[in-house]
């Protein structure tokens, strides 16, 4: 029965897969589709969501963690984490498909407030997770996926079967690292406010003290929970948003490597340069033009 769910998920992705990277009508819905594996990791920034696998195999790495997980299984990000992918069994005929839900942290919230499973302010856990696919999980991906081939429906649709994925979510193995995210309070909030807070002032440098003092935290304890949910430091983590950031706008806005590395922060553009390379395995503008001219996919979940 699984396996016939599973082929079900597949072909919907393949009818309504456009490119690498296909949104959908359904809030929150993003369809995705490579039709050759890498040898090498591209870098991304995975936003909080849940991904499905529907055909091929990836492996993420975060830090010095690497999760790998195949149409078997659930890729959970709590938070926003930079973090490398590399896509396996993919070739044309036989393509890499797999999809992405957006978390609602207000509607996660919402459902965690009816449940009884109390919110626990534990230790920090690590803000990316891989979860056993079970059919009743399996069944509420297709049945949102269903909608596409009716439209009309979604309006009224969507927001229920995404509220039952979110429920079965929040009830599942990694539950508690939802509800600690979305609770609003205790550690894991804070280092999600730390987390929000490097992303919008990535450009601007900024010392261990003074974003303790922003989350209500000691450098000490910030630095130790933020490295469990992130496997980086903070500065680590803020020169990975850095780097993504001077991609995004090379490719938006054709700047040369010099005012993109001023944009982002960097006071030195050959340090820039060293260490977008170092990252991206091309110098900046040849990384830009290779992108631009279509020969490298960037964004596969």
């Amino acid at each position: 029965m699984k396996q016939a769910t599973m082929q079900e998920l597949q072909q919907i992705v393949l009818r309504h897969t456009t490119g690498t990277v296909t949104p959908t009508a359904v809030p929150g819905l993003t369809l995705y589709r490579s039709e050759t594996a890498r040898s090498t990791a591209i870098p991304l920034i995975y936003t909080p969501m849940v991904c499905l696998m529907a055909q091929g195999e990836k492996k993420v790495h975060l830090g010095g963690k690497i999760f790998r997980y195949t149409a078997s299984d659930y890729l959970l990000s709590s938070v926003d984490l930079p973090v490398r992918g590399t896509v396996f069994r993919a070739a044309p005929g036989v393509p890499y498909l797999s999809l992405s839900l957006a978390l609602d942290t207000v509607l996660l919230s919402e459902i965690a407030l009816t449940m009884s499973k109390p919110v626990h302010d534990a230790e920090s856990t690590c803000g990316l997770a891989v979860g056993s696919l079970d059919e009743p999980l399996l069944n509420c991906f297709v049945r949102l996926l269903r909608l596409l081939e009716e439209p009309q429906h979604i309006p009224h649709l969507a927001p229920l079967v995404t509220r039952e994925i979110f429920y079965r979510m929040l009830s599942g193995e990694h539950g508690a690292m939802l509800r600690q995210t979305c609770s609003g309070y205790g550690r894991a909030a804070q280092i999600a406010q730390a987390i929000r807070w490097i992303r919008s002032h990535y450009s601007e440098p900024f010392s261990a003290e003074t974003l303790a003092d922003v989350v209500h935290m000691s450098p000490a304890s910030l630095n130790r929970h933020f490295r469990a949910v992130t496997a980086m430091s903070p500065l680590q983590y803020q020169k990975q948003v850095r780097l993504q950031e001077a991609r995004r706008l090379l490719l938006a806005e054709s700047h040369d490597a010099a005012t993109t590395a001023f944009q982002v922060g960097y006071a030195s553009p050959s340090q820039f340069s060293r260490e977008y390379a170092r990252t991206f395995g091309r110098p900046p503008m040849t990384d830009a033009a290779r992108l631009r001219s279509g020969a490298e996919q960037v964004v596969v979940r």
